[in-house]
C-alpha cells in the first residue's frame, strides 16, 4: 500500500511541497510542489489543512506521576522537599494504579503529536516487580514506538537518602531484572517500536557499583544509558560531600561519560563540562516546564550542542510539569530559552522543534526517527490551524510554536493512523479520565 499524504499547508521537510509518499512503514519519497509522486499510489489523503512536522519525541518522562499531579503536599517546592513530600505518596503505588497512570501520560503524549515515548521509571518494587513489562504492553496496545527504562533505586533512608525503605531494591535485584527486560524486549533493529535502556535514577539515590554494573550491561546489550544529574546546586553540594567531587565527576567514575548516555536536566554545568559532554557524545534531555516549576535553574542547551553534545527535549515527570504534552514543551522550551540567554534570535522556532525530534532521536541513539525524509521511519504528526488562537498567522510551522498548539489532529507511527481527527481510535477518554481519576484519590 503506497499513501499519498499529499499537498500539506505546510511541512517540516525541504522541496516537499507536494506531500510525502509512505509505504511498508516507511517514507519513500517527498514530493516537490505541484508535482506528482514518481509511482502510481494506492490512496491519498488530503493534508491541504495540516501542518506536517516529524512525530515529536520524548526524551524523559515519569509515567507514575500522572497520579500526582498539582499535589498540596509538594507544589511551591523545589527538587529536594519535592522528593522528600512525594516519596511517601508515590510508595503507596499498586499495580493498578501504575498501569493507568501509563496508559493515561502516553495517551496524553501520543495526542499532542509524540510518536516515540520514553519513561525512566524507577519504581520497582515489591508488588510492582514487573513495572517495566506493564509500559511495554501500554506502548504496544496504543501503537507507540517506546523506550522504556529499568530504572532503580539502591539508596534509601537507612543509608541516608530520601526514598523509603520498601520502594528500593538490592543490586543483584537490579542487574538480574535488568537483563530479564533487555532480553525479552530490547529490539536493536531498524524502526524498532520497542528498546529498553538502563536508568538508575540519581547520585543521590544510587550505588556506584549499580551505576557501574549498569554500563557493563549497557556495552553488552548494546543499549542506552539514562540517569537525572546536575540538576539542582543541592545535589552538586551533595556530589561534593559525599563523594569529593563534583557531579559530571561521578559520572565519569562511573563509566558513563560515554556516547550511549543521555542525561536529564543539565542545568549546572560549566563550560569545562559542557566541553567534556560534547567531546564525549553525552546527550542531554532539556526539560524546560519542569525545570521552571521547580525552579532548578536553565539548561545552557546552546553550549551543549555547540560542544557537540545531541540536545533534546521531554516533558519529565507530570507531577514537576503537571502536563505531559509534547507541543506544549517546545513552545515553552523556546520561551525558556529565549528568556535564559535574553535573545529573541539566538534561539527560534526551528530550534525547539530540532530538539523534540533530530535531537531527541540521537539522544535515544536512533538515525531511523525524527525527520521527514525518505527512508525514515513514518513517524508524523499533523496539525490543523483552524482555532481562533492560529487566526492572522502568516508562518504556519512557525504559527506551531508561537501561537501554541497543543493538541495534533493526525498522529502516523510506522505507517499507521494512530491518531484520528483528534482522538485515537478504540480508546475510550472519558472511562480512561474516571478511572485514572479514581486512582489519584488513593495519594490524597
Amino acid at each position: 500500500m503506497r499513501l499519498w499524504i499529499m499537498n500539506p499547508l505546510a511541512i517540516l521537510a525541504d522541496d516537499a511541497g507536494g506531500g510525502l509518499v509512505v509505504e511498508g512503514g516507511r517514507i519513500v519519497e517527498l514530493v516537490p510542489a505541484g508535482r506528482e509522486p514518481l509511482q502510481t499510489v494506492d490512496e491519498r489523503f488530503d493534508a491541504s489543512r495540516h501542518v506536517i512536522i516529524p512525530g515529536l519525541i520524548n526524551t524523559h518522562h515519569h509515567f507514575f506521576q500522572t497520579l500526582s499531579r498539582a499535589h498540596p503536599k509538594a507544589y511551591n517546592s523545589e527538587l529536594f522537599p519535592w522528593l522528600v513530600a512525594l516519596y511517601p505518596i508515590w510508595g503507596r503505588l499498586n499495580r493498578d494504579m501504575f498501569r493507568i497512570g501509563a496508559r493515561l501520560a502516553m495517551a496524553e503524549l501520543l495526542l499532542s503529536g509524540c510518536t516515540t515515548a520514553m519513561d525512566h521509571n524507577y519504581m520497582v518494587f515489591k508488588g510492582l516487580e514487573d513495572a517495566t513489562d506493564i509500559e511495554v504492553e501500554e506502548a504496544r496496545a496504543l501503537g507507540l514506538r517506546a523506550t522504556i527504562t529499568r530504572g532503580s533505586l539502591s539508596l534509601s533512608q537507612k543509608d541516608g537518602a530520601v526514598p523509603p525503605d520498601h520502594i528500593v531494591q538490592d543490586e543483584e535485584t537490579i542487574l538480574a531484572d535488568s537483563e530479564r527486560v533487555l532480553q525479552t524486549y530490547h529490539d536493536t533493529s531498524d524502526g524498532a517500536m520497542t528498546q529498553i535502556a538502563l536508568a538508575p535514577c540519581a547520585p543521590f539515590n544510587v550505588s556506584r557499583e549499580v551505576m557501574r554494573s549498569s554500563a557493563e550491561l549497557a556495552d553488552r546489550y548494546d543499549c542506552r544509558l539514562h540517569t537525572h544529574l546536575a540538576e539542582t546546586e543541592d545535589e552538586e553540594a551533595f556530589c561534593k560531600a559525599t563523594f569529593g567531587y563534583r557531579p559530571i565527576d561521578w559520572l565519569e567514575d562511573c563509566g558513563w561519560l560515554q556516547p550511549r548516555t543521555w542525561l536529564a536536566h543539565g542545568i549546572h554545568f560549566t563550560a569545562d563540562d559542557c566541553s567534556k559532554l560534547g567531546h564525549h557524545g553525552v546527550g542531554v534531555c532539556h526539560c524546560a516546564t519542569s525545570n521552571a516549576v521547580l525552579a532548578s535553574g536553565f539548561c545552557p542547551t546552546l553550549e551543549l550542542e555547540a560542544a557537540g553534545s545531541p540536545v533534546g527535549l521531554g516533558v519529565d515527570g507530570s507531577a514537576s510539569n503537571d502536563g505531559s504534552n509534547l507541543m506544549e514543551e517546545v513552545r515553552h522550551a523556546l520561551m525558556v530559552n529565549r528568556l535564559g540567554y535574553r535573545s529573541a534570535d539566538k534561539v527560534t522556532h526551528r530550534d525547539a522543534l530540532r530538539w523534540a525530534t533530530k535531537g531527541s532521536a540521537r539522544c535515544l541513539g536512533r538515525d531511523d526517527i525524527g525527520e521527514i525524509a525518505p527512508g525514515k521511519q513514518a513517524d508524523l504528526a499533523l496539525f490543523t490551524l483552524d482555532e481562533m488562537r492560529f487566526s492572522g498567522q502568516h508562518d504556519p510551522i512557525a504559527a506551531l510554536v508561537h501561537c501554541g498548539a497543543t493538541r495534533a489532529d493526525r498522529v502516523m507511527v510506522a505507517g499507521i493512523w494512530r491518531v484520528i481527527d483528534g482522538a485515537i481510535p478504540g480508546l475510550d477518554v472519558s472511562a480512561l479520565i474516571a478511572e485514572h481519576t479514581a486512582a489519584a484519590r488513593i495519594f490524597d
